[in-house]
């Protein structure tokens, strides 16, 4: 939120279309048309092939070529054979139909064309990835991001329909995830006031649209929402950046394999715990926002916005400590070792970093 004492700031607003609404899956051929693309490769997570069907047959003589099936991670040998099959069939275009790991192989492939992709991404998960210039890739154990506006989807098309049959937990997870991209927004170097007011709407989306969908999956004002919370998520993370929460989240994934969502959703409240006293006025809007006290009520100075998230985790039934993921705490330690300090609120030592990687491998409500 704006403040009187703010010496200004500098906000990006990255270019990009969002076509939104149910039903909006129809209308993929005439925004690959409006972009003038040649030849589509059409990429789909497997839930995702039916989507995929009906896109390929949309297209018509512009349908290029088909990889179904992805890789969480994006690892390089799915990248390489990615990349080889948009040359092979000579696209100058990808439609990604899925989560974050198809927007996130498109992008690996947009990276390292020569002459550049256009991306239409259609998400049926709320990963966000679509909304950002980020990308990533694994190799040998370890994963590497960056920031690129080559891989930043130039048409998103949100169609809640497409995530109606999304099994309850996987939603869960992915709404984990979404919120993490707000929480993180609002305390990198890059956090501005307009970062801020799009996180803190997200995860007023996000919180609103899980609780109805964890009673009723099928809810199409829900599942609505909860796109329209991770285009914000999305939004807010690509201007604000990513900070200590998402580089423990892609050290423990790219290292040992980690479900990436389900790593969110047990890491965020201990990142939370150690930073939100540093953010009070921040932290006191995602309290609100997901329920919990006013922001302008008289204890809203120290609002328990981690214990909120880690309960908001839990009764949707996501895992919220690392050990259910798989994680040994043997790992746990090793990731301490290897973790290298990063911009944050407070400083980042390698007894803050132990601290949160043990509490988040037991699972201790903050």
């Amino acid at each position: 939120m704006p403040r009187p004492a703010d010496p200004g700031f500098v906000h990006t607003f990255l270019p990009g279309r969002v076509v939104f609404g149910a039903g909006t899956l129809d209308r993929v051929a005439d925004e690959v048309a409006n972009l003038e693309v040649r030849r589509v490769l059409v990429m789909a997570t497997n839930s995702a092939r039916d989507a995929a069907d009906v896109v390929e047959v949309q297209l018509g003589d512009r349908f290029a070529g088909r990889i179904d099936g992805v890789a969480q991670h994006v690892p390089t040998a799915v990248a390489e054979h990615a990349r080889a099959k948009a040359r092979e069939v000579d696209a100058d275009g990808i439609i990604a139909i899925g989560g974050g790991s198809a927007i996130g192989l498109a992008k690996a492939v947009a990276l390292t064309s020569a002459d550049g992709l256009a991306i239409v991404a259609v998400p049926t998960t709320y990963a966000g990835s679509e909304m950002t210039p980020v990308w990533g890739e694994t190799a040998g154990g370890s994963k590497t991001t960056g920031t690129d506006l080559r891989v930043l989807p130039r048409v998103v098309v949100y169609d809640p329909v497409l995530s109606l049959h999304l099994p309850k937990k996987v939603t869960a997870a992915s709404v984990a995830n979404a919120i993490a991209h707000c929480v993180e927004a609002v305390w990198t170097p890059k956090a501005d006031p307009i970062t801020e007011v799009t996180a803190v709407e997200g995860v007023r989306a996000l919180a609103a649209g899980l609780n109805k969908v964890v009673t009723d999956p099928t809810d199409l004002d829900a599942r609505s929402n909860l796109l329209y919370g991770a285009c914000l998520a999305g939004s807010a993370l690509a201007t604000a950046g990513t900070g200590l929460h998402h580089k423990l989240c892609h050290l423990l994934g790219g290292t040992y394999n980690l479900p990436h969502a389900e790593t969110h959703a047990a890491v965020l409240p201990q990142v939370v715990r150690v930073n939100a006293p540093a953010v009070p006025q921040a932290a006191a809007q995602l309290h609100a926002a997901l329920g919990g006290v006013d922001s302008n009520a008289a204890d809203a100075s120290t609002p328990d916005l981690a214990g909120g998230l880690f309960d908001l985790f839990a009764a949707a039934g996501v895992p919220t400590s690392l050990r259910e993921l798989g994680l040994t705490e043997e790992q746990a330690v090793e990731a301490v070792k290897t973790f290298k300090p990063t911009d944050n609120p407070i400083p980042v030592t390698e007894d803050l970093v132990r601290e949160i990687l043990t509490r988040a491998w037991a699972g201790t409500r903050p």
